[in-house]
């Protein structure tokens, strides 16, 4: 394993500091001990230890969780930010009949993952992008996984893009998802966004790339330029053009990204709960842009995942809403790396949406 010291030469392309190409062939992935963190394991509920509640819709308000979700009240989503060795929570995949079906060989196919690069298309909206700029260690090392709905299989086979016999497309590996629990199309997509750790349960790092996107860096070199130099366990950009959440619903309803409704009931709520107007967060920039996500499976950050895909589910798809509310309530998340946005136009190519994605029923 290369040992990484401050002696190294990097190449800087924009605000982006990569180690050269004869680096990153040497590179592998950095193991960190966490033994000191206070939280040692989360467990997910699931319908045989959490039955389902008839009340429970409407004692929490509840318009989105389901099979799949599980039926979360707020007594459980309070309990759920209180720090113990050992957490359960409810986060997706709740019920086999839940819906977000995938084949046994895909399943198969995504344990071997240890180091991930993944995106999704639900409903048709969006080409494949193929990643660049990798080294051939990280071909040999990381996983490129790309979650289709038989919408978008449909739609790409018409654009002439046919999944080969081994079920990839270029470097993706193509995986099918049938029975999505939501109407929304957005959030369908929050699944393979927030929950990398519940799909890829073997893997120890995973970087997640919008599909607007074409991801063009080495994803070691990544993990190495946005983590381990910074001993960081999640790296997300900060926000373009503004810094607080209150500042940012506004815009949602001003952009019609969400009804104004459901946003009073989001905002309320973050009022009633405390959530301080404050435009950073420990010093970091309160708000973020999610296109690009760079983490560490680590109990820290899959429960920090866990708790952001709730409040999407409970509230707006409008994830930028929600994870500065999450980051103040869980206050033992603190290395988290929140960069510039330069750096996330130096790792991704923005190639825009091709088109709406279409809702289901």
């Amino acid at each position: 394993m290369l040992e990484l010291s401050d002696t190294l030469t990097y190449i800087t392309s924009g605000c982006l500091k990569l180690l050269p190409p004869e680096e990153l062939q040497r590179l592998d992935l950095q193991l960190n001990d966490y033994s000191s963190v206070p939280i040692k394991k989360v467990i997910y509920m699931s319908d045989k230890d959490t039955p389902y509640d008839t009340n429970s819709q409407q004692e929490s308000g509840i318009t989105r969780f389901n099979l799949f979700t599980g039926y979360q009240t707020l007594k459980q989503r309070e309990q759920s930010f209180e720090v113990n060795e050992t957490l359960s929570v409810h986060c997706g995949f709740y019920s086999d009949s839940g819906g977000f079906t995938i084949s046994n060989e895909d399943k198969s196919y995504l344990q071997t993952c240890k180091t991930v690069v993944s995106t999704c298309a639900f409903g048709g909206g969006d080409n494949l992008y193929q990643p660049i700029g990798m080294s051939n260690t990280s071909l040999q090392k990381v996983c490129y996984v790309a979650f289709w709905d038989e919408i978008t299989l449909a739609t790409q086979e018409q654009r002439g893009r046919i999944i080969n016999k081994d079920r990839f497309i270029g470097k993706w590996r193509v995986v099918i998802v049938k029975n999505l629990p939501f109407n929304d199309q957005r959030l369908n997509g929050k699944i393979p966004k927030m929950l990398a750790h519940r799909l890829f349960p073997n893997a120890r790092y995973s970087i997640w790339v919008d599909s607007k996107s074409q991801f063009r860096r080495d994803p070691l070199g990544v993990f190495e330029a946005l983590l381990w130099r910074s001993k960081s366990v999640l790296a997300i950009s900060e926000h373009g053009a503004r810094s607080s959440v209150y500042d940012e619903a506004k815009a949602v309803v001003e952009k019609n990204k969400a009804t104004p409704e459901e946003v009073e009931v989001q905002i309320t709520q973050y009022h009633r709960d405390g959530l301080p107007a404050d435009k950073r967060i420990d010093g970091k920039k309160a708000l973020n842009e999610a296109s690009v996500i760079v983490r560490e499976h680590t109990p820290v950050t899959n429960l920090f995942m866990c708790l952001w895909f709730n409040e999407v589910v409970r509230f707006t798809s409008r994830d930028q809403l929600s994870f500065p509310y999450v980051l103040w309530r869980l206050k033992v998340l603190r290395n988290i790396n929140m960069f510039p946005v330069c750096t996330r136009r130096d790792l991704v190519n923005s190639m825009g949406h091709i088109s709406k994605a279409k809702p289901l029923g």
